[in-house]
């Protein structure tokens, strides 16, 4: 089979970042004036998560060394809902991976998959929290503000998602994703987040936002009652910059990588233009991409290969990495087994590739529209397809940064993985 040329395009992407990040958070904390509120002695559970959020450590140690100058005594507690296959050793593990540790935060790790129910929501769903971030005087909530990889709307994943899917632990999160089904997900996470603010001791709300090369971008508090507008106005600014692919009509997406640590759906719906949550969420309009392919999957996600089934077409090395139990668990606690099916998959990528071009419409092999990037991270430098090369070149956004070439595959007949630097 001839496959396409590919050329090598770079696309222009948002930048701006923050310099002095332990600076940038006490600033913040200081400009709401927490320290008004904090007494000597406050125990205060501090939400970290299973995202992947560039410089959780950083962050969290300023959060940590900010509040022990107050005087109280912070804590960190996994905010994951059923990540770490629902177990509180390895949702620590989770944390320690991000180099969130006692040791490097100087401050204790506190986790348990115990919960506290608190009150219900207008629906009757009834909200739980964390038990150590229940028992503790003051709750600071921490996250990314980014869209959802699972539906749109005004407030997607965040501080409201964190206090609501990540407090509430394996059963709080499966409680309300199955009310998911009837209510939607961003009405579920926006009632049980105004409970949580309503019910429980929070301190504040940290909001982290991140460029398109995963570096920290925004950092931004907020007092409880400002908690849900800001995040809001957050998201607005994180969606006017979201990083996606340049073209909406693509025959074949080929992904180096997929992973929890690349997106909490292994690849990012949004970029892929796939949510594949039938049951709550429709599919986006765009992209509209025929055939994904995933090469591999990371070392960071311990064979969690959740989204795997949003793919057509795999390596077999990913299903052979793949820990069952993790995707499982993390699938069925989302409502999504779809995420979870195996697609056709190969020994090696050239079979895949081969076999994804027959499945693509009546399209010489040689004229697909190609587009190849290490993850749905990594969108600035893309190989596309000598068709896609000659629109790259009547767009503003793209510049070509090299020559036609033929796909490059090593011994084992699996592609190079595409420079993303």
């Amino acid at each position: 089979m001839n496959f396409p040329n590919m050329v090598r395009v770079k696309q222009k992407i948002y930048k701006e970042m923050i310099n002095d990040i332990p600076g940038a958070v006490r600033a913040e904390l200081n400009s709401i004036n927490i320290k008004d509120k904090i007494k000597k002695g406050d125990t205060i559970a501090i939400t970290v998560g299973s995202r992947g959020v560039s410089n959780i450590d950083v962050i969290v140690k300023a959060i940590v060394e900010y509040l022990k100058e107050m005087g109280a005594d912070p804590f960190i507690i996994p905010a994951m809902g059923s990540h770490g296959g629902a177990t509180s050793e390895g949702q620590k593990q989770i944390l320690a991976h991000y180099g969130v540790t006692e040791e490097s935060m100087g401050a204790p790790v506190k986790s348990t998959m115990d919960v506290v129910e608190i009150g219900e929501t207008a629906e009757g769903i009834k909200v739980m929290i964390d038990k150590n971030a229940y028992e503790a005087d003051y709750i600071l909530a921490v996250n990314r503000i980014k869209v959802h990889t699972d539906f749109k709307g005004e407030i997607e994943s965040g501080l409201m998602k964190i206090m609501a899917i990540g407090l509430g632990k394996h059963k709080g999160a499966e409680t309300y994703h199955q009310a998911a089904i009837e209510y939607g997900m961003e009405h579920m996470i926006t009632n049980v987040g105004r409970t949580v603010l309503k019910n429980a001791s929070i301190l504040c709300g940290l909001g982290i936002v991140e460029n398109g090369f995963d570096e920290t971008a925004v950092i931004k508090a907020f007092r409880p009652e400002e908690l849900e507008n800001g995040e809001g106005e957050l998201l607005k600014f994180e969606k006017k910059h979201f990083p996606k692919l340049p073209f909406d009509d693509i025959d074949i997406l080929i992904l180096d990588v997929i992973g929890k640590n690349i997106s909490g759906t292994g690849m990012d719906t949004n970029v892929v233009g796939r949510f594949y949550v039938p049951l709550y969420s429709k599919e986006p309009e765009k992209p509209k991409i025929k055939r994904i392919m995933v090469s591999d999957l990371t070392s960071e996600s311990d064979g969690n290969a959740v989204g795997i089934g949003i793919a057509d077409f795999c390596n077999q090395r990913v299903v052979e990495k793949m820990d069952r139990n993790a995707t499982y668990i993390n699938c069925l606690t989302g409502m999504a087994p779809e995420k979870a099916r195996i697609p056709i998959y190969y020994s090696s990528d050239k079979q895949i590739l081969e076999a994804a071009l027959k499945t693509i419409g009546l399209v010489e092999p040689e004229n697909a529209k190609v587009i190849h990037i290490y993850s749905t991270l990594h969108v600035e430098y893309l190989e596309v397809s000598q068709s896609l090369a000659e629109m790259a070149k009547e767009m503003e956004n793209l510049e070509i940064i090299g020559e036609p070439h033929p796909i490059i595959f090593d011994n084992d007949g699996n592609f190079v993985p595409v420079a993303y630097k």
